[in-house]
């Protein structure tokens, strides 16, 4: 590469948007030269149809242009050749997952539940924007292959991923790095998949799929505890599971064999929701569609099952807007962060966020002097 040092300083601050790393760092950058007040620079491409094209040439021509001396920028948008490709891929991926390394310090929680209906998804895609609105990383598998829905919640459902050889670049919505099923699959056709296939869609998601240095990654888990479930277990051994529920006790005994699951697979239950709480009328007083008391049942229950403290994270008031908030493809905790059920969301995520783990074990990538 030939860049002066000022360029390249500039050059350092634009990153890939579908990456999310320096252009610099990811060897885009081809040249840069300034002459006369005249930056001439080529950027290469990932791949030809890139989706990003117009925001990368905006971005660098707003860092270039801000070096001071600089009157013009010359940009020239090329495409990496297969072999700088590889390159790159091999530098972002491995063929393992990289959430499975007892060294990683991501953070993976599966939002589960015992059965359909409960507002797990919606849960889930809240609890994502909620962190990243806070500042987090965050990535957000939806792992519900039969019954995909984050696409949606999240306001893109007609997302592709990008492709770049055999890695996958995964659309970014609210701050949010989002993969599912469903962007893959043409006119909401059903995916009808067994446990073979589920398990490999899961694997590939996993592998194949660069969600780079991430703090948080959320999987939006298919009701109950079929083969999903399972290889999420096999697959990431120290994810921990968040249950959903209702305040029904029909719901709550079908969500405590979805949280019972970890018995067999080692996981911990780091917590209970209990969604669809007490409707809140116009004259301020509640109603309790869905009775009350399933959340707290079920929290105290699962403590008594796995033989540690699972605590109740909150209870999310039964708001319309939520619905409404998913429907529009922007969750109620950015469309009205100030309502009561989106505060209750807020602060689930922030407890979740903010658990203190240890680092005994760890690799923090430093060495003594």
């Amino acid at each position: 590469m030939n860049i002066e040092p000022r360029l390249q300083e500039a050059l350092a601050t634009v990153q890939d948007p579908e990456i999310r790393r320096p252009i610099t760092e990811l060897g885009m950058v081809e040249s840069a030269s300034l002459d006369d007040g005249t930056v001439r620079v080529k950027v290469l491409l990932t791949i030809a149809g890139c989706p990003m094209r117009s925001r990368i040439e905006d971005d660098v021509k707003a860092a270039l242009a801000a070096v001071p001396g600089v009157r013009e920028v010359d940009l020239e948008l090329g495409v990496m050749s297969p072999e700088q490709r590889a390159e790159l891929r091999s530098s972002l991926v491995s063929r393992t997952t990289p959430f499975s390394d007892p060294a990683s310090l991501t953070r993976v929680i599966a939002i589960a539940s015992g059965k359909g209906g409960v507002g797990k998804s919606s849960l889930t895609a809240n609890l994502a924007c909620a962190m990243a609105a806070d500042g987090l990383r965050v990535g957000l598998i939806d792992a519900d292959v039969h019954g995909f829905s984050i696409p949606g919640l999240l306001g893109i459902p007609g997302a592709k991923p990008t492709r770049v050889d055999e890695m996958i670049l995964p659309p970014v919505a609210h701050g949010v790095k989002v993969i599912s099923i469903g962007m893959f699959v043409p006119d909401n056709k059903p995916v009808i998949w067994r446990g073979p296939m589920l398990h490999r869609a899961l694997e590939q998601f996993l592998t194949d799929v660069h969600f780079g240095d991430i703090d948080v990654l959320l999987l939006d888990l298919p009701p109950g505890t079929g083969d999903i479930a399972i290889s999420v277990s096999q697959l990431l051994p120290g994810s921990e599971l968040v249950i959903v529920t209702t305040p029904q006790a029909a719901a709550a005994q079908v969500a405590e064999r979805a949280g019972s699951i970890a018995v067999q697979t080692g996981q911990k239950v780091v917590g209970v929701i209990e969604n669809m709480s007490a409707l809140v009328l116009p004259d301020g007083s509640t109603m309790d569609i869905f009775g009350s008391g399933g959340g707290a049942d079920l929290a105290r229950r699962l403590s008594l099952v796995l033989g540690n403290d699972v605590p109740l994270l909150g209870q999310v008031a039964l708001d319309p807007m939520l619905r409404a908030g998913g429907d529009a493809g922007v969750p109620l905790v950015l469309s009205d962060p100030g309502s009561a059920a989106a505060e209750q969301i807020i602060a689930m995520a922030r407890r979740l966020a903010r658990r203190p783990r240890g680092l005994s074990g760890k690799k923090l990538g430093v060495t003594p002097l």
